[in-house]
């Protein structure tokens, strides 16, 4: 079996793995049912506080920007 003669800096291994281990992908959305504006899946909506038809929190003005 063949094993490296040397070993790889930190740099280099770095380098390679931040290509494919470190791209994030965007959170799933999905359309929220009380108001219809996009939320995250699984998390109450930001815009009416409503999760799985019923009241959660009390959206406020922070949430939303």
């Amino acid at each position: 079996m063949a094993v490296p003669k040397r070993r790889h800096s930190k740099s280099r291994t770095r380098k390679r793995r931040s290509t494919y281990y470190n791209e994030l992908e965007p959170p799933q959305l999905m359309e929220c049912n009380n108001c219809g504006n996009p939320k995250v899946m699984h998390r109450a909506c930001k815009h009416c506080g409503n999760y799985r038809g019923r009241q959660v929190i009390e959206p406020s003005d922070e949430l939303i920007a």
